[in-house]
């Protein structure tokens, strides 16, 4: 039986947890006041933002964070989930080392480069492959790939997710679910300012688990007489919570997309690297024509990467399309990757990931029958979370109708409270790393457990 959770209650939690929190920031705040002066917020990306002041960090070692007020956490965030090696890897931290006195960058290839472009075909079974700078540059890149291989300009994605932050994907990413239109029609909707117009409708949205409805619209695109150009997607959705494919679904859109002649585009920033030494793309069996990487790859260095087929990838060869980065395949970068890939996320790695991962959401499912609390708890590989909704999320809509973000943000601050640092007030997913143990996963447990009892006790 699931419990009724009185929102009073849980204004009232948080304005304790809260108040609790902020008395144990105080330099955070300090430096917060230096840091408004001269830089946007204090903070570098808006994501990085927190009210009423954002926390700043000192340092991180293996599974832990310590902020400047000499908190100490268990990091579950690890970096929006880019830190699955632990901070301060020794091995990655070597390879840096080693590779630094040879110079840091020369804008010209290396041997590092084409030993992890083959590790990445091993993994992915793509067979080309080209670096970027991040996770938006990748997308952006594999777009513009896709759309020169098909010589069409509308792309299509999924309403709900995130691809980065450059134009074409800054598109209906959220919305009022009740105002987003139907799902053969969804709306395509700009995600804050600065969108340009023209660029808004040439992004059409579809629900995920949905293959009828995405071949409807492709069908009704192409007789208008604009067939769209690529579909990009994550093959398990990592933005709202965790929402994996229904089975046949994933199959189904690798056939549609093929009939259609579009480019099909599995965005693995968040899944690549974590959720299985190959990504999504092996852990479900289905291969996409591109696939995008970054987070994970490079040991908290920033770098991304795009793997394609040889026929989509023909356009780069050819130099159709300029794929280009000064900083694309920087020295210190890949050799951060190739340490990464050869000596950190070994089959050792992914067997700690799968039984630490499973040890964590059986214990949070547990937390759930308990107190009768609504949700569930679902992941894989190093990623993984507690859905705080009565009912299983196939798509965004049903995401927002079992969305409650009291509840998120209240189990945040009973995190940060009890030594368990998570993303500010977001639907993220945990990320373990390699230097996680069932003791940072009880503190994960009882942090939870504590705001569970706390909601549903009289």
């Amino acid at each position: 039986m699931t419990a009724t959770i009185d929102p009073a209650k849980v204004k009232e939690l948080t304005e304790r947890e809260g108040a609790k929190l902020d008395a144990k920031l105080t330099k955070s705040r300090e430096m917060y006041a230096k840091a408004r002066v001269h830089l946007c917020n204090g903070v570098a990306s808006s994501y990085q933002l927190r009210d009423p002041w954002p926390i700043y960090v000192d340092h991180g070692e293996g599974a832990k964070v310590w902020d400047v007020d000499g908190n100490e956490y268990y990091d579950f965030h690890n970096g929006f989930g880019a830190m699955v090696q632990g901070h301060a890897n020794p091995e990655i931290g070597k390879a840096i080392a080693d590779r630094f006195p040879k110079g840091t960058h020369f804008a010209l290839p290396d041997e590092d480069d084409f030993v992890v472009a083959d590790e990445l075909t091993q993994r992915f079974g793509l067979p080309k492959w080209r670096f970027t700078n991040s996770g938006s540059e990748a997308t952006m890149d594999a777009i513009r790939i896709a759309r020169a291989y098909t010589h069409r300009d509308p792309i299509m994605k999924i309403f709900g997710s995130y691809h980065g932050h450059h134009d074409a994907v800054m598109v209906s990413i959220v919305g009022d679910y009740e105002n987003i239109g139907d799902k053969k029609h969804l709306k395509s909707i700009p995600y804050g300012a600065g969108i340009p117009k023209s660029m808004v409708p040439l992004t059409v949205p579809v629900p995920f688990n949905d293959a009828d409805s995405l071949e409807f619209r492709i069908r009704e695109m192409e007789t208008d007489g604009n067939p769209p150009a690529c579909l990009i997607m994550e093959a398990c959705l990592m933005n709202m919570s965790i929402v994996p494919p229904e089975p046949g679904y994933l199959e189904k859109v690798r056939e549609i997309t093929k009939r259609h002649g579009m480019v099909l585009i599995f965005d693995e920033v968040k899944t690549g690297l974590t959720i299985g030494p190959g990504g999504a793309t092996k852990l479900f069996g289905v291969t996409p024509d591109l696939v995008t990487m970054a987070k994970a790859i490079s040991g908290g260095l920033p770098m991304g990467a795009i793997g394609g087929t040889e026929e989509v990838m023909s356009v780069v060869e050819s130099g159709e399309v300029y794929q280009v980065g000064t900083y694309s395949g920087n020295p210190l970068c890949v050799a951060a990757a190739r340490a990464n890939l050869e000596k950190v996320l070994t089959p050792e790695a992914y067997k700690h990931f799968d039984e630490l991962n499973s040890y964590l959401m059986e214990g949070c499912g547990e937390v759930v029958k308990k107190y009768g609390f609504p949700g569930y708890s679902i992941g894989f590989g190093a990623k993984g979370c507690v859905t705080f909704s009565p009912h299983k999320i196939v798509d965004y809509v049903t995401f927002k109708q079992g969305q409650r973000t009291d509840l998120n943000q209240l189990c945040w601050l009973y995190a940060m409270n009890n030594g368990v640092f998570m993303t500010p007030g977001r639907e993220e997913e945990w990320t373990l790393s390699v230097a996680h143990d069932k003791a940072a996963c009880d503190a994960y447990i009882g942090a939870f457990e504590k705001m569970a009892h706390d909601v549903t006790s009289d």
